[in-house]
């Protein structure tokens, strides 16, 4: 049952988010991103006010998932750019 893949065992986590940090650095700021959305919705879950717990829940859900789609939005451009758009060095 073995496959063809070559499985290293070397990289810890803290390096394999480093490496995929660097290949798309959208992602961790997405990641930080809903998570900062989501601790301030909590935050302020007890001066909420006349608003219903469903309503709060909701705005916070929908700001944390406009930030992530932000960020995704903002990577596939950045890759764009980076692929078609960007100076080419011919040396390279």
């Amino acid at each position: 049952m073995a496959s063809g893949k070559n499985w290293s065992f070397d990289d810890d986590h803290s390096s394999k988010f480093m490496r995929k940090a660097k290949e798309s650095p959208f992602v961790p700021i997405g990641m930080a991103g809903c998570l900062a959305i989501v601790a301030y919705g909590l935050y302020k879950l007890k001066s909420r006010g006349d608003t219903k717990m469903s309503v709060h829940l909701i705005h916070m859900r929908v700001g944390a998932q406009g930030f992530v789609v932000g960020a995704i939005t903002l990577g596939v451009i950045y890759s764009m750019y980076n692929e078609y758009l960007a100076p080419k060095d011919p040396g390279k």
